[in-house]
């Protein structure tokens, strides 16, 4: 395997039951095999990708001090901008070649949530910014609980099970900024070899390559989507609710080579979080005497304030 499985949300969403079947078995096997799909016929338009990119870029083009106005203290950077070289992977001390901004959930009125999210920070330059960034948000939310419901299913649950937790989780919207390189880096990488922290991340299109994604045999591949394709992939949360059943697979963005050093990279991942309190503790369905439980119980929240003091975003 030499690229990431392509599979057809148009499948899944037909009146057709073996249709429906195959897109279960295909996007199960690719996530237990490689933790990495591309996706076709999502609900993200042409129109609003390219409104949104067009926003972004010229969010990263202001000047630094507008943007640092945009920097919230205390937030741990889960909403609003987060300056060039703040995050690193976990287990680096060098700061990722990047800068990036954070839209959050906003709840519907009836959400009866167990915590408060904090407001999304808004943009005064770009009136289109934070309305185009909220858009597409509910678009790769929904596209997002239709790819849980199948894993649902895969897994031997209900096909709904996901459902409660997802909509109106702790969900963000990433758009990352990755400058122009000037010079050598210093042991920096534009993204340092990682896993998700969340349940699943759906990422647009980056606007260079650069993406790559370790196989379980040790080789490094690139993921390179189709055009109009979302790359969609396990993060730790859910191989950890699956006992490692569904594989949250390591990935990189690897500096280009020099002669590129002067392109910026952009790419928009969403980082699909539940709500804070889902337990994630390893499902019934997914241990057995070959494959005991293999981690602790904890809950969705305990886990992401753990990785965010990881990874450099909260202080302790």
């Amino acid at each position: 395997m030499n690229n990431i499985p392509s599979v057809d949300l148009a499948d899944f969403l037909s009146d057709d039951p073996n249709r429906k079947q195959k897109f279960v078995q295909e996007i199960g096997t690719a996530y237990e095999e490689i933790g990495f799909v591309s996706l076709k016929n999502h609900f993200l338009d042409d129109t609003l990708v390219d409104s949104l990119y067009k926003e972004v870029k010229n969010f990263f083009a202001l000047p630094v001090d507008e943007k640092l106005k945009y920097e919230i203290e205390g937030l741990a950077g889960q909403r609003g901008y987060i300056s060039f070289g703040k995050e690193h992977a976990k287990g680096k001390k060098e700061g990722d070649l990047k800068e990036f901004w954070h839209f959050g959930q906003e709840p519907s009125a009836d959400a009866n949530l167990a915590e408060e999210y904090p407001d999304n920070v808004i943009v005064n330059e770009l009136p289109n910014f934070n309305p185009t960034g909220m858009e597409a948000y509910r678009m790769l939310e929904k596209t997002g609980i239709y790819v849980l419901r199948a894993l649902s299913l895969y897994i031997g649950l209900d096909e709904h099970y996901f459902d409660h937790w997802a909509s109106n989780g702790n969900s963000i919207l990433r758009p990352i900024h990755y400058p122009p390189i000037t010079e050598e880096p210093k042991g920096a990488v534009r993204a340092g070899a990682h896993g998700d922290i969340n349940l699943i991340t759906l990422l647009m299109g980056a606007s260079a390559g650069g993406l790559q994604v370790l196989r379980k045999d040790g080789e490094w591949i690139d993921a390179i989507p189709n055009e109009d394709e979302l790359v969609i992939n396990v993060g730790d949360m859910l191989e950890r609710h699956t006992n490692n059943k569904l594989r949250s697979t390591i990935h990189r963005v690897v500096n280009p080579p020099k002669e590129q050093w002067d392109t910026p990279r952009y790419s928009i991942p969403f980082f699909m979080h539940p709500r804070s309190d889902m337990k994630l503790n390893c499902l019934d369905a997914c241990v057995s005497e070959e494959h005991p439980k293999a981690f602790d119980d904890i809950t969705a929240g305990e886990f992401l304030h753990q990785r965010l003091v990881e990874i450099g975003l909260i202080k302790e």
